[in-house]
Protein backbone atom coordinates (compact mmCIF):
# COMPACT_ATOMS: atom_id res chain seq x y z
CA UNK A 1 0.00 0.00 0.00
CA UNK A 2 1.69 3.13 -0.84
CA UNK A 3 0.51 6.50 1.07
CA UNK A 4 0.52 9.72 -0.12
CA UNK A 5 1.42 12.84 1.37
CA UNK A 6 -0.97 15.88 1.22
CA UNK A 7 0.99 18.67 -0.29
CA UNK A 8 -0.99 21.51 2.36
CA UNK A 9 1.34 22.23 5.14
CA UNK A 10 0.34 24.24 7.96
CA UNK A 11 2.53 27.52 7.92
CA UNK A 12 4.43 28.63 10.32
CA UNK A 13 3.21 30.97 13.24
CA UNK A 14 5.14 34.05 12.23
CA UNK A 15 3.76 33.90 8.68
CA UNK A 16 -0.20 33.81 10.10
CA UNK A 17 0.79 36.57 12.38
CA UNK A 18 1.97 38.84 9.13
CA UNK A 19 -1.12 37.80 7.55
CA UNK A 20 -3.51 39.27 9.85
CA UNK A 21 -1.73 42.53 10.26
CA UNK A 22 -1.83 43.07 6.83
CA UNK A 23 -5.95 42.59 6.28
CA UNK A 24 -6.99 44.13 9.71
CA UNK A 25 -6.73 47.75 8.40
CA UNK A 26 -9.03 46.51 5.43
CA UNK A 27 -11.56 44.91 7.21
CA UNK A 28 -11.59 47.78 9.83
CA UNK A 29 -12.52 50.29 7.34
CA UNK A 30 -14.89 48.89 5.89
CA UNK A 31 -16.94 47.79 8.79
CA UNK A 32 -17.09 51.74 9.57
CA UNK A 33 -18.29 52.30 6.79
CA UNK A 34 -21.22 50.06 6.96
CA UNK A 35 -21.74 51.76 10.04
CA UNK A 36 -21.55 55.58 9.18
CA UNK A 37 -24.13 54.67 6.54
CA UNK A 38 -26.52 52.88 8.44
CA UNK A 39 -26.66 55.92 11.18
CA UNK A 40 -26.95 58.78 8.83
CA UNK A 41 -30.27 57.81 7.54
CA UNK A 42 -32.69 58.41 10.93
CA UNK A 43 -30.16 61.57 11.45
CA UNK A 44 -30.99 63.02 8.01
CA UNK A 45 -35.17 62.67 8.68
CA UNK A 46 -34.63 64.02 12.16
CA UNK A 47 -32.89 67.08 10.43
CA UNK A 48 -36.20 67.55 7.79
CA UNK A 49 -38.35 66.90 10.03
CA UNK A 50 -36.67 69.49 11.94
CA UNK A 51 -36.16 72.56 9.41
CA UNK A 52 -40.38 71.62 7.69
CA UNK A 53 -41.57 72.45 11.65
CA UNK A 54 -39.29 76.13 11.38
CA UNK A 55 -40.53 76.98 8.55
CA UNK A 56 -44.27 76.60 9.50
CA UNK A 57 -43.66 78.11 13.11
CA UNK A 58 -41.81 80.77 12.68
CA UNK A 59 -43.43 82.85 14.96
CA UNK A 60 -42.76 80.05 17.63
CA UNK A 61 -39.32 80.33 17.34
CA UNK A 62 -39.11 83.88 17.70
CA UNK A 63 -41.71 84.36 20.77
CA UNK A 64 -39.29 82.42 22.22
CA UNK A 65 -36.71 84.83 22.07
CA UNK A 66 -38.90 87.44 23.26
CA UNK A 67 -37.68 89.63 26.82
CA UNK A 68 -39.79 89.27 29.94
CA UNK A 69 -40.70 92.57 30.47
CA UNK A 70 -42.47 92.14 26.36
CA UNK A 71 -44.50 89.39 27.18
CA UNK A 72 -47.51 90.61 27.93
CA UNK A 73 -50.73 89.44 26.10
CA UNK A 74 -51.58 90.80 22.81
CA UNK A 75 -55.20 91.68 22.26
CA UNK A 76 -56.75 90.38 19.12
CA UNK A 77 -60.55 92.26 18.00
CA UNK A 78 -62.98 89.14 17.47
CA UNK A 79 -63.88 88.42 14.24
CA UNK A 80 -67.29 88.83 13.07
CA UNK A 81 -70.02 86.15 13.40
CA UNK A 82 -69.58 84.07 11.19
CA UNK A 83 -66.10 84.73 9.52
CA UNK A 84 -63.09 82.62 9.44
CA UNK A 85 -59.58 83.46 9.88
CA UNK A 86 -59.36 82.81 6.61
CA UNK A 87 -61.68 85.06 5.47
CA UNK A 88 -60.25 88.09 7.16
CA UNK A 89 -58.84 90.72 4.69
CA UNK A 90 -56.42 92.86 6.95
CA UNK A 91 -52.79 92.92 5.90
CA UNK A 92 -50.16 91.02 8.36
CA UNK A 93 -48.68 93.71 10.46
CA UNK A 94 -45.10 93.29 12.53
CA UNK A 95 -45.92 94.17 15.95
CA UNK A 96 -43.40 95.15 18.03
CA UNK A 97 -43.52 94.55 21.88
CA UNK A 98 -41.73 97.25 23.72
CA UNK A 99 -41.34 97.28 27.87
CA UNK A 100 -43.76 100.05 28.77
CA UNK A 101 -42.40 103.70 29.64
CA UNK A 102 -43.93 106.43 31.20
CA UNK A 103 -45.00 109.00 28.20
CA UNK A 104 -43.95 106.53 25.17
CA UNK A 105 -46.62 104.39 23.49
CA UNK A 106 -46.92 100.81 24.76
CA UNK A 107 -47.92 99.56 21.27
CA UNK A 108 -46.32 100.17 18.26
CA UNK A 109 -47.67 98.70 14.70
CA UNK A 110 -45.67 99.12 11.65
CA UNK A 111 -46.81 97.47 7.86
CA UNK A 112 -44.73 94.59 6.90
CA UNK A 113 -44.83 92.40 3.50
CA UNK A 114 -44.35 89.01 5.05
CA UNK A 115 -42.46 87.48 8.40
CA UNK A 116 -39.09 87.54 8.48
CA UNK A 117 -36.79 84.08 9.41
CA UNK A 118 -33.49 84.63 10.65
CA UNK A 119 -30.59 82.17 9.82
CA UNK A 120 -28.98 80.27 12.87
CA UNK A 121 -25.98 80.91 11.29
CA UNK A 122 -26.41 84.59 11.23
CA UNK A 123 -25.99 87.15 14.52
CA UNK A 124 -29.24 88.55 15.89
CA UNK A 125 -27.98 92.18 17.75
CA UNK A 126 -28.75 91.99 21.47
CA UNK A 127 -31.10 95.40 21.31
CA UNK A 128 -33.36 94.69 18.88
CA UNK A 129 -36.92 93.97 19.90
CA UNK A 130 -38.74 91.10 18.94
CA UNK A 131 -41.38 90.78 16.65
CA UNK A 132 -44.22 88.52 15.67
CA UNK A 133 -46.46 88.07 13.08
CA UNK A 134 -50.15 88.47 13.69
CA UNK A 135 -53.27 89.57 11.46
CA UNK A 136 -54.47 92.82 12.43
CA UNK A 137 -58.31 93.15 11.78
CA UNK A 138 -59.32 96.86 11.12
CA UNK A 139 -61.55 97.71 14.37
CA UNK A 140 -64.76 98.56 13.61
CA UNK A 141 -66.03 101.94 13.36
CA UNK A 142 -67.03 102.57 16.82
CA UNK A 143 -63.80 102.21 18.25
CA UNK A 144 -61.78 103.99 15.79
CA UNK A 145 -60.74 107.50 17.47
CA UNK A 146 -60.23 110.35 15.44
CA UNK A 147 -56.80 112.36 15.69
CA UNK A 148 -56.38 114.85 18.45
CA UNK A 149 -55.92 118.39 17.13
CA UNK A 150 -52.64 119.59 17.33
CA UNK A 151 -50.66 116.33 17.57
CA UNK A 152 -47.71 114.89 15.67
CA UNK A 153 -48.81 114.24 11.64
CA UNK A 154 -49.12 110.29 10.73
CA UNK A 155 -45.74 109.15 9.86
CA UNK A 156 -43.57 112.29 11.27
CA UNK A 157 -39.95 110.99 12.12
CA UNK A 158 -38.75 111.36 14.81
CA UNK A 159 -42.25 111.17 16.82
CA UNK A 160 -43.42 107.82 18.48
CA UNK A 161 -47.28 107.62 17.69
CA UNK A 162 -49.83 109.12 20.07
CA UNK A 163 -51.11 106.67 22.95
CA UNK A 164 -54.72 105.64 22.93
CA UNK A 165 -56.03 106.12 26.02
CA UNK A 166 -58.18 103.04 26.65
CA UNK A 167 -62.31 103.26 28.19
CA UNK A 168 -60.80 102.06 31.58
CA UNK A 169 -58.66 104.85 31.83
CA UNK A 170 -59.92 108.04 34.03
CA UNK A 171 -59.27 111.44 32.14
CA UNK A 172 -58.73 114.70 33.90
CA UNK A 173 -59.61 117.67 32.43
CA UNK A 174 -58.82 120.84 33.86
CA UNK A 175 -60.94 124.06 32.33
CA UNK A 176 -60.21 127.47 32.79
CA UNK A 177 -62.52 130.19 32.20
CA UNK A 178 -61.03 133.88 30.70
CA UNK A 179 -61.98 136.76 33.26
CA UNK A 180 -62.24 140.51 31.76
CA UNK A 181 -61.77 143.04 33.77
CA UNK A 182 -62.09 146.83 32.66
CA UNK A 183 -59.45 149.29 34.93
CA UNK A 184 -59.81 152.87 35.40
CA UNK A 185 -56.56 154.55 36.48
CA UNK A 186 -56.26 158.18 37.37
CA UNK A 187 -53.51 159.94 39.32
CA UNK A 188 -53.91 162.34 41.63
CA UNK A 189 -55.19 165.01 39.99
CA UNK A 190 -57.98 162.76 38.73
CA UNK A 191 -56.51 162.86 35.19
CA UNK A 192 -56.94 159.19 33.14
CA UNK A 193 -53.35 157.80 33.16
CA UNK A 194 -52.48 155.91 29.62
CA UNK A 195 -49.76 153.67 28.43
CA UNK A 196 -49.40 151.14 31.35
CA UNK A 197 -48.76 148.02 29.95
CA UNK A 198 -49.86 143.97 31.32
CA UNK A 199 -46.57 143.41 33.14
CA UNK A 200 -47.45 146.86 35.20
CA UNK A 201 -50.54 145.32 36.36
CA UNK A 202 -50.46 142.45 39.54
CA UNK A 203 -54.33 140.52 40.23
CA UNK A 204 -55.39 138.59 42.70
CA UNK A 205 -57.88 136.01 43.10
CA UNK A 206 -59.41 134.98 46.15
CA UNK A 207 -55.72 135.88 47.50
CA UNK A 208 -53.86 133.69 44.62
CA UNK A 209 -51.76 136.01 42.11
CA UNK A 210 -52.55 135.48 39.03
CA UNK A 211 -50.96 135.66 35.59
CA UNK A 212 -52.15 138.82 33.59
CA UNK A 213 -52.69 136.84 30.17
CA UNK A 214 -52.99 140.45 27.89
CA UNK A 215 -54.46 143.56 27.96
CA UNK A 216 -57.20 144.27 25.84
CA UNK A 217 -57.66 147.47 23.46
CA UNK A 218 -61.37 149.00 24.41
CA UNK A 219 -61.68 150.57 20.82
CA UNK A 220 -61.93 146.88 19.98
CA UNK A 221 -64.54 145.73 22.28
CA UNK A 222 -68.40 147.16 21.67
CA UNK A 223 -70.15 148.63 24.54
CA UNK A 224 -73.91 147.26 25.52
CA UNK A 225 -74.89 150.53 27.25
CA UNK A 226 -78.12 150.67 29.54
CA UNK A 227 -79.30 154.46 30.01
CA UNK A 228 -82.00 154.38 33.39
CA UNK A 229 -83.48 157.95 33.51
CA UNK A 230 -85.63 158.74 36.04
CA UNK A 231 -89.17 160.42 35.49
CA UNK A 232 -90.67 160.10 38.77
CA UNK A 233 -92.20 163.42 40.76
CA UNK A 234 -88.34 163.95 42.82
CA UNK A 235 -87.20 165.29 39.16
CA UNK A 236 -89.42 167.26 37.33
CA UNK A 237 -87.63 170.79 37.26
CA UNK A 238 -84.23 169.09 36.07
CA UNK A 239 -85.84 166.42 33.80
CA UNK A 240 -85.48 168.25 30.35
CA UNK A 241 -81.92 169.20 31.01
CA UNK A 242 -80.83 165.73 31.86
CA UNK A 243 -82.63 164.37 28.79
CA UNK A 244 -80.97 167.01 26.82
CA UNK A 245 -77.68 165.98 28.13
CA UNK A 246 -78.03 162.03 28.28
CA UNK A 247 -78.77 162.41 24.52
CA UNK A 248 -75.00 164.13 24.01
CA UNK A 249 -73.78 161.67 25.84
CA UNK A 250 -75.51 158.73 23.75
CA UNK A 251 -74.47 160.15 20.50
CA UNK A 252 -70.38 160.76 22.19
CA UNK A 253 -70.15 157.94 23.32
CA UNK A 254 -71.44 155.24 20.72
CA UNK A 255 -69.84 154.10 18.31
CA UNK A 256 -71.62 151.75 15.08
CA UNK A 257 -70.71 148.63 16.96
CA UNK A 258 -72.16 150.05 20.02
CA UNK A 259 -76.06 149.45 21.22
CA UNK A 260 -77.75 151.33 24.15
CA UNK A 261 -81.46 150.44 25.64
CA UNK A 262 -83.17 153.40 27.11
CA UNK A 263 -85.61 152.72 30.49
CA UNK A 264 -86.99 155.14 32.61
CA UNK A 265 -87.60 154.73 36.60
CA UNK A 266 -90.72 155.89 37.29
CA UNK A 267 -93.99 153.44 39.75
CA UNK A 268 -92.54 150.59 37.31
CA UNK A 269 -89.59 149.61 35.69
CA UNK A 270 -90.28 150.43 31.36
CA UNK A 271 -87.85 149.59 28.86
CA UNK A 272 -88.73 152.59 26.14
CA UNK A 273 -85.87 151.30 23.82
CA UNK A 274 -84.44 148.44 23.48
CA UNK A 275 -80.82 147.69 22.41
CA UNK A 276 -80.15 149.86 19.45
CA UNK A 277 -77.86 152.62 17.68
CA UNK A 278 -77.40 156.12 18.88
CA UNK A 279 -79.54 157.53 16.65
CA UNK A 280 -82.27 155.04 17.63
CA UNK A 281 -81.70 155.77 21.17
CA UNK A 282 -81.51 158.90 21.31
CA UNK A 283 -84.99 159.75 19.49
CA UNK A 284 -86.35 157.44 21.78
CA UNK A 285 -84.71 159.26 24.67
CA UNK A 286 -85.92 162.75 23.54
CA UNK A 287 -89.18 161.29 23.19
CA UNK A 288 -89.66 160.39 27.03
CA UNK A 289 -92.19 162.41 28.80
CA UNK A 290 -91.57 162.88 33.01
CA UNK A 291 -94.54 161.50 35.29
CA UNK A 292 -95.76 162.26 38.95
CA UNK A 293 -95.81 159.16 41.09
CA UNK A 294 -93.40 156.92 43.09
CA UNK A 295 -90.12 155.45 42.40
CA UNK A 296 -89.47 151.89 41.99
CA UNK A 297 -85.29 152.43 41.59
CA UNK A 298 -84.62 148.98 42.94
CA UNK A 299 -86.89 147.15 40.32
CA UNK A 300 -85.83 149.41 37.52
CA UNK A 301 -81.88 148.36 38.05
CA UNK A 302 -82.45 145.25 38.55
CA UNK A 303 -84.32 144.88 35.52
CA UNK A 304 -81.83 146.42 33.39
CA UNK A 305 -78.59 144.37 34.62
CA UNK A 306 -80.78 141.37 33.26
CA UNK A 307 -81.85 142.76 30.45
CA UNK A 308 -77.83 143.45 29.39
CA UNK A 309 -77.33 139.81 30.47
CA UNK A 310 -79.40 138.06 28.55
CA UNK A 311 -79.56 140.25 25.57
CA UNK A 312 -75.81 141.21 25.11
CA UNK A 313 -73.10 139.03 22.99
CA UNK A 314 -70.68 137.67 25.30
CA UNK A 315 -67.51 139.51 25.65
CA UNK A 316 -68.96 143.05 25.12
CA UNK A 317 -68.71 145.40 27.90
CA UNK A 318 -71.77 146.06 30.11
CA UNK A 319 -72.50 149.18 31.30
CA UNK A 320 -75.53 150.53 33.40
CA UNK A 321 -75.44 154.81 33.86
CA UNK A 322 -78.49 155.72 35.98
CA UNK A 323 -79.71 159.18 36.22
CA UNK A 324 -81.23 159.39 39.27
CA UNK A 325 -81.73 160.64 43.41
CA UNK A 326 -81.58 156.59 44.11
CA UNK A 327 -84.64 157.46 46.20
CA UNK A 328 -87.03 153.92 46.36
CA UNK A 329 -89.93 154.01 47.96
CA UNK A 330 -92.41 151.78 45.36
CA UNK A 331 -89.84 148.46 44.61
CA UNK A 332 -91.95 145.15 45.31
CA UNK A 333 -89.66 144.29 48.20
CA UNK A 334 -89.99 147.57 49.92
CA UNK A 335 -94.07 147.68 49.52
CA UNK A 336 -93.65 143.91 50.99
CA UNK A 337 -91.80 144.60 54.06
CA UNK A 338 -92.76 148.54 54.38
CA UNK A 339 -95.60 149.24 52.80
CA UNK A 340 -96.54 150.56 49.42
CA UNK A 341 -98.76 154.32 51.06
CA UNK A 342 -96.81 157.23 52.16
CA UNK A 343 -98.62 156.55 55.88
CA UNK A 344 -97.10 153.09 56.01
CA UNK A 345 -93.88 154.24 55.24
CA UNK A 346 -93.96 157.35 57.60
CA UNK A 347 -94.50 155.14 60.75
CA UNK A 348 -91.60 152.83 59.83
CA UNK A 349 -88.78 153.81 62.13
CA UNK A 350 -85.61 155.07 60.09
CA UNK A 351 -83.65 152.31 61.89
CA UNK A 352 -86.02 149.68 60.68
CA UNK A 353 -86.14 151.30 57.06
CA UNK A 354 -82.37 151.63 56.37
CA UNK A 355 -82.56 148.02 57.52
CA UNK A 356 -84.64 146.87 54.97
CA UNK A 357 -82.86 149.04 52.09
CA UNK A 358 -79.09 147.23 52.88
CA UNK A 359 -81.14 143.54 52.30
CA UNK A 360 -82.46 144.81 48.83
CA UNK A 361 -79.61 147.04 48.01
CA UNK A 362 -77.21 143.77 48.30
CA UNK A 363 -79.69 141.97 46.63
CA UNK A 364 -79.58 144.88 43.46
CA UNK A 365 -75.54 145.12 43.66
CA UNK A 366 -75.80 141.14 42.85
CA UNK A 367 -77.54 141.19 40.02
CA UNK A 368 -75.46 143.94 38.62
CA UNK A 369 -72.55 141.87 39.55
CA UNK A 370 -73.80 138.69 38.15
CA UNK A 371 -74.09 141.16 34.25
CA UNK A 372 -70.92 141.71 34.79
CA UNK A 373 -71.98 145.23 34.33
CA UNK A 374 -69.90 148.31 35.74
CA UNK A 375 -72.56 151.04 37.20
CA UNK A 376 -71.81 154.65 36.84
CA UNK A 377 -74.41 157.10 38.98
CA UNK A 378 -75.26 160.54 38.37
CA UNK A 379 -77.19 162.64 41.10
CA UNK A 380 -79.03 165.78 39.83
CA UNK A 381 -79.83 166.90 43.25
CA UNK A 382 -76.91 168.82 43.94
CA UNK A 383 -76.43 170.35 47.33
CA UNK A 384 -79.51 169.29 48.72
CA UNK A 385 -79.22 166.08 48.93
CA UNK A 386 -77.13 166.74 52.06
CA UNK A 387 -80.87 168.39 53.56
CA UNK A 388 -82.47 164.99 54.86
CA UNK A 389 -81.26 161.24 55.48
CA UNK A 390 -82.96 159.70 53.00
CA UNK A 391 -81.49 161.30 50.12
CA UNK A 392 -78.02 160.91 51.19
CA UNK A 393 -78.49 156.92 51.98
CA UNK A 394 -79.92 156.64 48.63
CA UNK A 395 -76.51 158.60 47.55
CA UNK A 396 -74.30 156.06 49.55
CA UNK A 397 -75.96 153.08 48.32
CA UNK A 398 -75.59 154.18 44.22
CA UNK A 399 -71.71 154.94 45.58
CA UNK A 400 -71.40 151.48 46.81
CA UNK A 401 -72.39 150.10 43.50
CA UNK A 402 -70.36 151.81 41.62
CA UNK A 403 -67.57 151.29 43.73
CA UNK A 404 -67.76 147.58 43.64
CA UNK A 405 -68.43 147.21 39.97
CA UNK A 406 -65.59 149.43 39.05
CA UNK A 407 -67.49 152.43 38.09
CA UNK A 408 -68.15 156.07 39.81
CA UNK A 409 -70.81 158.44 41.48
CA UNK A 410 -70.88 161.67 40.36
CA UNK A 411 -72.84 164.56 42.33
CA UNK A 412 -72.72 167.77 40.30
CA UNK A 413 -72.69 170.96 42.20
CA UNK A 414 -74.23 172.85 39.61
CA UNK A 415 -77.21 171.45 36.87
CA UNK A 416 -74.64 172.93 34.11
CA UNK A 417 -71.88 170.42 35.26
CA UNK A 418 -74.13 167.35 33.82
CA UNK A 419 -72.77 168.00 30.62
CA UNK A 420 -69.02 167.51 31.88
CA UNK A 421 -69.80 164.60 33.75
CA UNK A 422 -71.23 162.39 30.74
CA UNK A 423 -67.88 163.68 29.17
CA UNK A 424 -65.48 162.07 31.62
CA UNK A 425 -67.63 158.89 31.64
CA UNK A 426 -67.26 158.58 27.85
CA UNK A 427 -63.45 159.33 28.71
CA UNK A 428 -62.97 157.09 30.72
CA UNK A 429 -65.08 154.34 29.10
CA UNK A 430 -62.64 154.65 25.95
CA UNK A 431 -59.16 154.74 27.99
CA UNK A 432 -60.11 151.37 30.25
CA UNK A 433 -57.54 148.67 30.29
CA UNK A 434 -59.16 146.13 29.79
CA UNK A 435 -57.05 143.39 31.86
CA UNK A 436 -57.96 139.74 31.04
CA UNK A 437 -56.24 136.86 32.89
CA UNK A 438 -57.47 132.95 33.15
CA UNK A 439 -58.90 131.54 36.13
CA UNK A 440 -58.73 128.32 37.10
CA UNK A 441 -60.15 127.93 40.02
CA UNK A 442 -62.56 125.28 41.03
CA UNK A 443 -65.63 127.07 42.75
CA UNK A 444 -69.09 125.69 41.48
CA UNK A 445 -71.32 127.80 39.39
CA UNK A 446 -72.96 130.96 41.23
CA UNK A 447 -70.17 131.07 43.47
CA UNK A 448 -68.57 135.00 44.34
CA UNK A 449 -64.66 135.39 43.88
CA UNK A 450 -63.20 138.38 44.77
CA UNK A 451 -60.32 140.12 42.90
CA UNK A 452 -57.83 142.50 43.35
CA UNK A 453 -56.10 144.82 41.01
CA UNK A 454 -52.73 146.72 42.06
CA UNK A 455 -50.23 148.45 40.17
CA UNK A 456 -47.67 147.72 42.39
CA UNK A 457 -44.74 150.15 40.83
CA UNK A 458 -47.07 153.47 40.86
CA UNK A 459 -47.76 154.49 44.53
CA UNK A 460 -49.41 157.28 43.02
CA UNK A 461 -52.09 156.11 41.14
CA UNK A 462 -56.02 155.55 41.94
CA UNK A 463 -57.13 151.68 40.76
CA UNK A 464 -61.07 151.15 39.76
CA UNK A 465 -62.08 147.81 38.96
CA UNK A 466 -64.71 145.46 39.89
CA UNK A 467 -63.66 143.83 43.05
CA UNK A 468 -65.54 140.61 42.22
CA UNK A 469 -67.05 138.06 40.23
CA UNK A 470 -69.94 135.17 40.03
CA UNK A 471 -68.44 132.20 38.39
CA UNK A 472 -71.02 131.52 35.27
CA UNK A 473 -73.09 128.80 34.53
CA UNK A 474 -71.81 126.49 32.01
CA UNK A 475 -72.66 127.16 28.23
Amino acid sequence: MIIKQNRFTRPSTPALFFSVLVLLPTLATASLSQTKSTSSRPKRAVAAATDAKKKTSPAKKTAARTPAASSKPIAVPRLAAGQTPAQSTSRPVTVTLTPPTESGPRLAQTPTQSPTQTSPSQSTPPAAPSTATVPAPSPPPQQQRPPASGGAQKGAPGKPPAEVIGDDEEVIRVTSNLVVVPVSVTDAKGELVQGLKATDFRLEEEGRAQQVAEVGDPEQVPIELALLIDVSGSVNARFAFEQEAASRFLKEVLKPADKASVYTIGITPKLEQARANADIATRSLLAVQPARGPTAFYDTVIEAARYLAQSSPPRHRRVIVVISDGEDNYSEKIKATVGSTREEQETTSAKVRRQINDRVLQEVQREVQRADAVFYSINPSGQSLRLNDISKYAQDGMAQMAEVTGGSAFVPEELEDLGAVFRQIAAELRSQYLVQYYSNSQAPPGKYLGIKVRVPTRADLRIRARQGYYVPQPK
